[in-house]
């Protein structure tokens, strides 16, 4: 039974692993990866995935289609709580003054964090809300 679930579990990571890749997202996996991204200018929109529901649900769909607004960022990030354990707490300590939060999205500019959208304001919200507030960071600071 164990195993069963540890197998269905892995195939749920897997699922949204590809949803944000096939998005469009880079995958950070290592905290080496983290720092050679987060150190260079630019502007990063960072989606820290998990496996609940308003991950599924709201967040990824949220971030997926963040790739067609008309302001674009630099770059497409993705750390998954829970999995990529160091490389998600090196994203971490680039968003000072937040606490962890997952599913959640960080703006970044030039390696600074400039908006964090939070757990709390992606879960029980629809994605078009969430999508709004991102569209609202992005055109404040990527434009």
């Amino acid at each position: 039974m164990l195993v069963e679930f540890q197998m269905f579990m892995n195939d749920v990571v897997q699922a949204a692993r590809n949803d944000m890749v096939e998005a469009g997202y880079q995958q950070l996996t290592t905290p080496e990866e983290v720092e050679e991204v987060f150190s260079k200018p630019g502007s990063s929109l960072v989606l820290i995935n998990s496996v609940c529901g308003c991950a599924g649900g709201i967040a990824r769909p949220s971030a997926a289609y963040m790739k067609n607004y008309e302001v674009q960022a630099d770059n497409y990030l993705t750390v998954f709580a829970g999995q990529d354990k160091e490389a998600t707490e090196k994203a971490r300590s680039y968003f000072k003054g937040y606490a962890p939060s997952s599913p959640s999205f960080a703006l970044l500019k030039d390696g600074e964090i400039k908006m964090m959208l939070e757990r709390h304001e992606i879960e029980g919200h629809e994605p078009i809300e969430v999508v709004q507030k991102l569209e609202k960071g992005v055109d404040t600071y990527f434009k």
